[in-house]
C-alpha cells in the first residue's frame, strides 16, 4: 500500500466557506451545496495520529454503495460524486440527536447498550432489556440508542424518546420519521450484509433538514467507521465459547500507540510503515466485503490532492 499517497488533508483555497472536520474537509456553496472530501485522517484520542492511503476513497466508496442501496427507504444529501473522495451534497441543518441501532448487546463507550448493561441496568433509552443476555449476543430486536450529539467537543449523553421531544430536540413528528427511517435502514442493511457473510451489529445514523424541512439521511451509512460488522460464518462459535467476534480489525495503529505511550498525555512515538500498510489492507478489504465488488485503485504515486483539484475545478 505503500504505492499509493496518503491525503492527509484537502485544503483548497478557490472553494469558499471552509470547514475542517476530524477526517471531512468541507466546503459550502453560495447555492446550498456542500462539498465533502474524506481524506486519510485516521483520528484517534482526539487528534489525527496517521494517515492511511485509501482510507477516504473507501469509506466515500462504501458509502456511496449504501446510499444507492437505501434510496427508496430514505432520501438523502448526495448530489454527486465527482471524484471517488468527494461528494456534493445538499447542505443541510443537522439534526442534534445521533441515532445509533443496535442489533447486538455489544459496544465499548460508556454509553453503549453493553457497557450500561454491564453495570446492571436493565432500561436504558426508554427500552427495558431482559435479564440473562451476554456480551455480543442478538437482541429480542433491534433497537434505536440515541444520544445527544455533541457539537462542542462535550460528551454525548444518553436519550429516550420522551426526553428527545420533551426537551425539544426533535418534533414527535420528526422522532416518528426518523425512528422510522433508522430501523428500515438497519434492516436493509442486515439483510444485505447477511447476503455477503456479515453481520452489521450496530450502526450510527445522522439526519438533518433541508431547506424546506424534509429530513435526509447526512453524512455516510454503513461503512466501516461508522458501523460494527462481523463474519458470520465464525460468529456462532466464538459466541458459544465466549469469545470476541471476528471483525475486520483496523486498530493496529491505535493500539500500537496504546502500547508505547499515554497518547492523551505523550508525543506519539514515530508510527511504522508496516502498520499503516495493514490498516489500509484492511479498508480495502472492507470495502470489497461490504460490497461485493472489486476496489478501483487510484494510479500508483498519483497525488489524490491533485487530481481532486482537477475533478473540482468546476466549481471554483
Amino acid at each position: 500500500m505503500s504505492d499509493f499517497l496518503p491525503l492527509h488533508e484537502a485544503v483548497i483555497p478557490e472553494l469558499p466557506n471552509y470547514y475542517r472536520g476530524k477526517v471531512r474537509e468541507n466546503y459550502d456553496l453560495p447555492d446550498g451545496r456542500r462539498i465533502l472530501i474524506s481524506t486519510d485522517r485516521l483520528s484517534a484520542f482526539d487528534r489525527a495520529i496517521a494517515s492511511i492511503p485509501l482510507k477516504g476513497q473507501v469509506l466515500t466508496q462504501t458509502a456511496r454503495y449504501w446510499f444507492e442501496q437505501t434510496a427508496d427507504i430514505c432520501p438523502n444529501h448526495v448530489l454527486e460524486y465527482p471524484d471517488p473522495n468527494v461528494v456534493v451534497g445538499r447542505r443541510l441543518e443537522i439534526l442534534p440527536v445521533e441515532i445509533v441501532v443496535r442489533g447486538y448487546l455489544a459496544g465499548t463507550t460508556g454509553t453503549s447498550a453493553l457497557t450500561l448493561y454491564k453495570q446492571g441496568r436493565r432500561e436504558m433509552y426508554g427500552i427495558t432489556l431482559p435479564d440473562g443476555l451476554r456480551d455480543n449476543q442478538e437482541l429480542p430486536r433491534a433497537i434505536i440508542t440515541p444520544t445527544s450529539k455533541a457539537f462542542d467537543g462535550g460528551h454525548d449523553e444518553p436519550l429516550s424518546e420522551r426526553e428527545i421531544v420533551k426537551g425539544g430536540l426533535l418534533t414527535q413528528a420528526q422522532w416518528d420519521t426518523v425512528s422510522g427511517y433508522a430501523l428500515a435502514l438497519f434492516a436493509r442493511g442486515q439483510k444485505l450484509a447477511r447476503e455477503r457473510g456479515l453481520i452489521l451489529a450496530d450502526t450510527k445514523y445522522e439526519f438533518g433538514t433541508d431547506a424546506e424541512g424534509r429530513i435526509l439521511l447526512a453524512d455516510e451509512i454503513h461503512t466501516p467507521d461508522s458501523s460494527r460488522y462481523w463474519f458470520a460464518e465464525s460468529y456462532p462459535a466464538r459466541f458459544a465459547a465466549g469469545g470476541k467476534p471476528e471483525s475486520f480489525d483496523k486498530d493496529f495503529v491505535r493500539n500500537w500507540v496504546v502500547a508505547r505511550c499515554d497518547p492523551y498525555k505523550e508525543a506519539l512515538p514515530p508510527i511504522p510503515q508496516e502498520l499503516v500498510d495493514q490498516t489500509s489492507a484492511v479498508y480495502v478489504r472492507a470495502f470489497e466485503a461490504i460490497t461485493g465488488t472489486a476496489f478501483a485503485y487510484p494510479p500508483k504515486g498519483e497525488d489524490p490532492l491533485q487530481r481532486i483539484r482537477r475533478n473540482l475545478a468546476r466549481y471554483f
